[in-house]
């Protein structure tokens, strides 16, 4: 890489670290670390929402399935999140809210300890945690390729480098921090998207590379379904995503906890779900474009790279690469708030008497160090991540399949339709899923279709057939889902006036 484009990386790194250090003097209780004392706007928790959902993994692994099959790749990996935000922003958007605002839930798992049991509670924060170890460490591994890519620089000092600044302005802010610099990063990451769409369209020959693209991919490019990725495989996607980027994935849960009112909840998740809808067309579209520029490629994780380097001028290589790290780093922050709000305030105290007396002062000082503990075993694993598989292999295997299973639980169990599923369906969906995985991933060695939807449809199932002939109804339960039931009632009637 040119001078310059190193200019543009560290000056991007200054920033974010900069926005850390600064909102670190707004945090002075554990609620202001994990949710922003429920204070954030709604426009900045839409924002923070879109950015904490994707991350570099779109500019290696998903380039690597637009290069070598097409479109498919928008419709699974992000129509299917922005049709799942729309439904979440009805259905448990206004809930997650209400439950910081009437139950002072600060963690998105602590409610289970009272809607099911410390048991359920437990199982679903201990797997979810480990299961987040592995996710987070393949955006540090795919972003280091990048870089390795980009600038030689060796994969080790890659994820050193990109993990150390989280880890620094992540620790100092909390989500304060994680929602600035997702807005900062919204910013860089639209420049070098714009750059780069601007660059592919001048060399197709104008604004009408647009539309005269197309007939010259190769064939079966334009389908939204592939033999990889069947139809089955998208509706699949639809549901495990609308889980996931509702709460099942924790960090998202929080955007809906930290705005003011059930309301802004809903209407942050609106603006993400339309992000989601556009915003990656315009990222993906040089990457639909990659087999005419760099044809022939042995590697297709490498197309965005190779076709930012031929097409781009000195700096402008640089803004891009900075618009690559944004992902990355806004996705890994946001998890480990979330993470480290469920190791402070769910996992600690059962482990530890002493941590169940600790006030604010002392809690915050323990989820600055679980935040800490989690990006940097994070960073190890990110360091044999392709004895696990790869990049790909972890995202969509591991983490499609695994996080259904995790989430059936904590979402379905908001919900008034599902008052009779208590702890028992809880646990057995959740260890159902997990083992069906299992089986078919190590067992049977099932495709990939089979493989991410199966232990969801069985957590499902389970989980609602256990409730329907073994009801676990109780009293305190029904209350709670009438609270948080009237409360999505009050900003579905507030959006529609």
């Amino acid at each position: 890489m040119h001078a310059l484009d190193w200019v543009m990386v560290i000056g991007y790194f200054g920033l974010m670290i900069g926005i850390g250090w600064w909102s670190h003097r707004r945090v002075k209780t554990d609620k202001d670390f994990f949710i922003a004392g429920g204070r954030m706007p709604w426009w900045l928790a839409g924002i923070s929402h879109h950015m904490s959902g994707y991350s570099a993994v779109l500019f290696v692994a998903y380039a690597g399935v637009a290069y070598s099959q097409g479109v498919t790749v928008y419709f699974w990996g992000f129509a299917s999140i922005g049709i799942g935000v729309a439904i979440g922003a009805w259905l448990f958007a206004a809930r997650w809210n209400r439950l910081r605002a009437e139950f002072g839930v600060a963690s998105p798992l602590e409610f289970l300890a009272r809607r099911f049991n410390i048991p359920t509670q437990q199982a679903l924060a201990w797997s979810g945690a480990s299961l987040k170890v592995f996710d987070v460490a393949s955006k540090w591994f795919a972003v280091s390729i990048l870089l390795e890519s980009f600038a030689g620089v060796p994969i080790l000092a890659g994820i050193l480098v990109t993990g150390g600044v989280t880890l620094l302005y992540c620790t100092a802010g909390g989500l304060w921090a994680d929602a600035l610099t997702d807005f900062g990063q919204f910013v860089i990451q639209g420049l070098a998207g714009i750059v780069m769409i601007w660059a592919v369209l001048s060399s197709l020959g104008g604004i009408s590379g647009l539309w005269t693209l197309w007939d010259r991919l190769p064939a079966g490019h334009l389908s939204p379904v592939t033999e990889d990725y069947t139809t089955v495989f998208l509706l699949v996607y639809v549901l495990v995503k609308t889980l996931e980027y509702n709460g099942g994935m924790w960090n998202l849960a929080q955007r809906y906890m930290a705005s003011p009112d059930n309301h802004a909840a809903r209407r942050g998740a609106l603006l993400s779900s339309a992000l989601y809808l556009v915003w990656p067309l315009v990222l993906m579209f040089p990457m639909f474009a990659a087999p005419l520029f760099v044809p022939g490629l042995e590697d297709p994780t490498t197309s965005y790279a190779a076709m930012t380097e031929k097409l781009l001028p000195a700096g402008m290589v640089g803004l891009v690469l900075a618009g690559m790290f944004s992902h990355t780093m806004a996705m890994v922050a946001s998890d480990a708030n979330a993470i480290s709000a469920v190791i402070t305030r769910d996992m600690l105290p059962v482990l530890w008497r002493k941590a169940r007396a600790f006030g604010e002062v002392q809690r915050l000082r323990a989820g600055r160090i679980a935040t800490f503990g989690f990006i940097a075993l994070s960073m190890l694993v990110a360091t044999q991540a392709d004895n696990l598989g790869g990049v790909l292999s972890i995202v969509v295997s591991w983490v499609a399949a695994l996080m259904g299973p995790i989430s059936v639980p904590l979402l379905l169990g908001m919900l008034p339709w599902f008052r009779r599923c208590g702890s028992r369906a809880a646990l057995v969906s959740w260890a159902g899923g997990l083992i069906t995985y299992a089986v078919l991933y190590y067992g049977v060695d099932a495709g990939q279709t089979a493989t991410v939807a199966t232990p969801i449809l069985v957590s499902l199932a389970l989980f609602i057939r256990l409730g329907a002939v073994a009801s676990e109804r109780t009293e305190e339960v029904d209350e709670m889902l009438d609270v948080l039931d009237r409360a999505a009632k009050g900003a579905a009637a507030a959006a529609a006036r």
